[in-house]
């Protein structure tokens, strides 16, 4: 579990592809934050997406297995040595959440459709696959390749969300160029709520005459 508040962008050593470009992948980041209390087994987002940590270096550096599906539903695949990165670790339940419930479970790929920059401020309007907007709602929160945002306003086909200074230095948002993609993940609760109203949910759970779909 993630709050979406990045705590440092980390660069991209090395993404290979033991089995070939169609198979899994091997990611090895340095983060010397992320990895400051970081053991074999631990969760860090990455961009967005939560990796297990396999290995950690002395230097600061950690490595990880991105297996096809996530390679397939997310834009690890458009990294390459050098790339820098979004990180956060695993929240704590001792401290504040900073941001909403984040997952590190990508929902789609989307893509930079403008940005215009204000006095102190960036507004960016972002594309969505066909149907992801539905669980998208006007100052409710989304995740773009792990920050937390607020949107702006949404249609169809997009979203918009404004950067304050902090997230234009302290993430990779700042330097994003239109048509560089990213990672979405929408509110979880958005997708519970429709799956609780498709299967006819409307009463406590555990009572049989409260759902349709246990009749």
């Amino acid at each position: 579990m993630f709050t979406g508040i990045v705590e440092e962008v980390g660069t991209v050593r090395e993404i290979a592809f033991p089995d070939g470009p169609e198979s899994d992948a091997v990611l090895t980041v340095h983060g010397p934050l992320a990895t400051s209390d970081a053991a074999l087994g631990d969760s860090i987002a990455v961009n967005g997406v939560c990796l297990t940590v396999t290995s950690v270096s002395p230097d600061g550096a950690f490595t990880a297995d991105v297996m096809p599906e996530s390679l397939r539903r997310t834009a690890l695949g458009d990294l390459r040595p050098g790339s820098p990165v979004n990180l956060e670790r695993a929240v704590r339940a001792d401290t504040r959440l900073g941001g909403h419930i984040v997952q590190g479970h990508v929902d789609g790929v989307g893509s930079l459709v403008s940005r215009a920059p204000g006095e102190r401020w960036d507004d960016l309007v972002l594309s969505a696959p066909p149907g992801l907007t539905r669980y998208v709602a006007e100052k409710g929160s989304i995740t773009v390749s792990g920050v937390s945002l607020t949107v702006t306003h949404v249609d169809d086909t997009s979203f918009g969300v404004s950067l304050i200074p902090t997230t234009l230095e302290a993430t990779i948002l700042g330097s994003l160029a239109p048509g560089d993609r990213v990672n979405l993940e929408v509110d979880v609760l958005a997708k519970y709520v429709e799956r609780l109203l498709a299967t006819g949910a409307t009463g406590p759970v555990g009572d049989p005459g409260t759902s349709a779909a246990q009749e």
